[in-house]
């Protein structure tokens, strides 16, 4: 395993997504926190906060050590309970301001456990979904075709079954709907020999900015209400609601004693719940769950 490398790598595309999306901001840049964790390891957590098109994106890298792999990680793996383990990624979640630029996930990751006398388990993981609040069927097609190509030389079945993936863990069952439009999403993964697996995660980690500036800077001047600025706090509950909830990701962060600022960054910094809401039929509102929240198959819509 070449770790260093996938250090190297991630610390680098922690980088570039920064400069692109503080580029496409165009007034706010990212604060740097640097952090160590008493138990092995630290992170470096970049924010940026009040932008003129992004009220909130947080961009961390961590690489952390344990002795005991937290139960959210060895959830699907139970074999591996007990294990010490190295993790290394990078996670980020942005919430744009502007209601019709929707709110973005990306993560990719290298979980190594280990156990004296035996050999290393290693796995990647990773993906990244879109949340838009007022939807947009020409935006949701390219996201998705961008996701498709980059899974494509690594075979033909790899974007639907980790699009499917995505849509099946990016799902609210107390609400019964998913979060958003998908996109891919994949753990587990050492099916193949480690440097094509390391290749993998990072067309996954360099697509994302190829996916996701397009639709910001398509969106990101576009006039929006008062009213429709209310019905994006609205469901960005829905996203809290899930990273509090169902997200391994959360879980992991704050089961393994990470540093909470940076766990937590994912939160939206404006929310709002209303009490058994129901959009007007017909509404722009109404269509964002009743067409864009049903798991299409984007690509045959193209």
């Amino acid at each position: 395993m070449q770790i260093d490398q996938v250090r190297s790598y991630l610390l680098a595309l922690q980088d570039n997504i920064c400069e692109a999306l503080a580029e496409e901001d165009g007034q706010a840049d990212f604060i740097v926190d640097e952090w160590q964790r008493p138990e092995g390891g630290g992170g470096r957590s970049r924010v940026l906060s009040n932008g003129a098109v992004f009220e909130r994106a947080g961009v961390n890298f961590s690489h952390v050590r344990g002795a005991e792999l937290p139960r959210s990680a060895s959830a699907t793996r139970p074999e591996l309970a007990g294990r010490s383990f190295e993790a290394l990624g990078v996670s980020l979640v942005v919430h744009p301001r502007n209601p019709h630029v929707p709110s973005s996930h990306a993560n990719v990751r290298l979980f190594v456990a280990e156990k004296e006398g035996e050999d290393p388990v290693w796995w990647f993981g990773g993906g990244y979904d879109l949340t838009p609040y007022y939807g947009n069927r020409e935006d949701c097609i390219s996201w998705h075709r961008v996701a498709a190509d980059a899974c494509a030389p690594f075979g033909e079945d790899v974007y639907s079954r980790y699009k499917t993936w995505c849509d099946d863990y990016f799902f609210l069952p107390h609400r019964n709907e998913p979060r958003g439009v998908g996109g891919l999403f994949f753990d587990d993964l050492n099916s193949w020999d480690f440097d094509t697996c390391f290749a993998f995660m990072q067309a996954i980690g360099n697509s994302y900015i190829e996916a996701y500036r397009p639709i910001v800077a398509g969106q990101k001047d576009k006039p929006y209400t008062e009213h429709e600025r209310q019905f994006q706090l609205y469901r960005r509950g829905r996203y809290v609601e899930f990273n509090l909830v169902f997200d391994r990701g959360t879980l992991f962060g704050l089961q393994s004693n990470g540093r909470t600022e940076a766990i937590l960054m994912s939160m939206p910094p404006l929310v709002r719940w209303e009490y058994d809401y129901h959009p007007e039929p017909g509404s722009p509102e109404h269509e964002l769950t009743h067409y864009y929240l049903q798991g299409r198959d984007w690509l045959t819509e193209d």
